[in-house]
This record gives structure tokens, C-alpha cells and sequence, in this order.
């Protein structure tokens, strides 16, 4: 005589209690990749506000450094001038001169060489000023500003002194005990982008003597 087998389903209150703990699971989950996505997203933002600070910071050294090499060797490599400014303001900044622009300098016409750069911070970011000395009316003209990055707050001047060694930070060019507009050995950008901040340091270099005549 064969046996009748009893199968028996879930109750009521069993599904009852396994949708309620899927659901649980499920909103964890959705937590959890919610979180993630925020803290990454962070994350890639400093990792872009890094990767600007560095690239700017190699742009403005790279274009001081241009202005070192022949056939401007022979001059300071880094001088201060007087320029006026969008605003009309005349202000005398740090300055270097360029045997060209380069190619991302928006020039209106032909982009002519013995460019003269000036760096200056304004409300609007880190501008540089340049002009051509070929230009008509160099010295009264204004020279055209380029906006490089909005995120610079600060630009600092760090003298060293000669003979005790220790540095100086100053918001400001100073003069020296002539009078005259002494110039810094180290320059200090200051970026900033909502709660990210950070500080890039640039050493102006020195002229070389020119090249040897062969």
C-alpha cells in the first residue's frame, strides 16, 4: 500500500517575512552603491584639482624658464615692470620676455616674436599680461590679458637672505636698501576650488651667460 506524501507550501507569515528581509537587503544595497558613488565621485574631484594645480604650475615654470635660454640669455631672465592693467590700474609686477608666445596665446593677428609676459592675480584668477616689443606704442599701450586658471587665489615672493639664509615670504615685491625693486628667488601659487586648497612652489632661475660662438 503506497503512502500519500503531504507537501506543504509557505505559510503566509513566512512570505510575509522573507519579502520584508529582501526588501531590507535590497535598500542596504542601494545604500551602499549610493555611498560609494559619492565618496569616488570625491574623490575624482581632488584627483582633477590636482591634476590642474600640476599642470599649471608646469606651464607658468616652463614659460620662466623659456625666457632663460639664448637669445635672451643674455638678459635677466626675470625682470619687473610696470603695465597697466584691465582695470586702468598701473602696478609693477613680475615680468619675462618670450622669443615667441607659443601657440595658446589668443592672438588677434599674426602672433609676432620678443614677447614680453607679466604675471598678475585678480578677482578673475592667475592672468598673464603679454605684449610684443614689434607692437606700435609698446610702452603706452595696454598688453592684453589671458585669464590661465581661475582657481589661483594668492601669488607669493619668497626672498633668501644672503646672509643668514632664511626666507622671507612677502605678499608683495619689495625693494632693496637702493631703493630699487629687488627680485625674488621663489614664487608661491595659491589654488583653491571650494574646500580644496594647495600651494605650488616655482624657483625663478638665473640667467645664463650666452652661448659660445663656434
Amino acid at each position: 500500500m503506497n503512502r500519500m506524501r503531504t507537501v506543504r507550501g509557505f505559510t503566509l507569515i513566512e512570505t510575509l517575512l522573507a519579502a520584508a528581509l529582501l526588501g531590507a537587503l535590497l535598500l542596504a544595497l542601494n545604500f551602499f552603491v549610493f555611498s560609494m558613488a559619492e565618496i569616488w565621485g570625491r574623490g575624482a574631484e581632488r584627483r582633477l584639482f590636482e591634476q590642474h594645480v600640476r599642470a599649471v604650475t608646469r606651464e607658468v615654470e616652463d614659460m620662466i624658464r623659456r625666457g632663460a635660454l639664448p637669445p635672451l640669455a643674455a638678459d635677466p631672465a626675470v625682470f619687473t615692470r610696470e603695465i597697466r592693467l584691465a582695470n586702468g590700474r598701473r602696478e609693477t609686477v613680475l615680468s619675462f620676455e618670450l622669443p615667441d608666445g607659443g601657440p595658446r596665446l589668443p592672438w588677434p593677428g599674426v602672433a609676432l616674436p620678443d614677447v614680453v609676459c607679466s604675471l598678475v592675480v585678480e578677482p578673475a584668477g592667475l592672468v598673464l599680461y603679454w605684449q610684443s616689443r614689434l607692437e606700435e606704442k609698446f610702452a603706452e599701450a595696454a598688453p592684453r590679458p589671458w585669464v590661465m586658471t581661475p582657481f589661483v587665489r594668492t601669488l607669493a615672493f619668497e626672498y633668501q637672505d644672503p646672509n643668514g639664509g632664511t626666507w622671507r615670504r612677502q605678499e608683495n615685491l619689495q625693494r632693496d636698501s637702493a631703493g630699487r625693486w629687488a627680485l625674488p628667488t621663489r614664487l608661491r601659487l595659491g589654488f583653491a576650488h571650494g574646500e580644496m586648497k594647495a600651494e605650488t612652489t616655482i624657483t625663478l632661475p638665473a640667467a645664463p651667460g650666452p652661448l659660445p660662438h663656434f
